[in-house]
């Protein structure tokens, strides 16, 4: 696994704002793979769907722009309530799919250094 020294976390106040940072993180040539994080929910003003399509779009596109693997962990559950029980379910599925984006970026990097090679 990756060891905790070698990972850097930032904050967005929004699941809007990771495309953008993602991108400006790839290009800084520090890293090998970016993982994004969000749990994005139905809202009053808009509906999830159309919010998470156009994060995970972004993401994607930051990774082709930038050539760096842009990892997505965006969950986007349909009848969320800020209840303990809903909080410990995501919480654990975030920590499991954190997992995965890891082993995933691994995997990449090493598929990318055979090609290259």
């Amino acid at each position: 696994m990756i060891p905790p020294e070698q990972v850097d976390v930032f904050d967005v106040p929004g699941a809007f704002e990771m495309p953008l940072l993602a991108r400006d993180l790839a290009l800084t040539g520090r890293y090998a793979a970016v993982a994004t994080a969000a749990l994005v929910v139905d809202g009053d003003i808009y509906r999830h769907d159309f919010v998470a399509s156009a994060v995970v779009d972004g993401l994607m596109r930051a990774g082709m722009y930038s050539g760096v693997p842009v990892l997505s962990v965006s969950l986007t559950p349909h009848h969320f309530q800020e209840m303990e029980h809903h909080m410990s379910i995501y919480a654990a599925h975030f920590v499991e799919k954190g997992r995965e984006a890891a082993r995933a970026a691994l995997m990449i990097g090493k598929t990318r250094a055979h090609l290259a090679a």
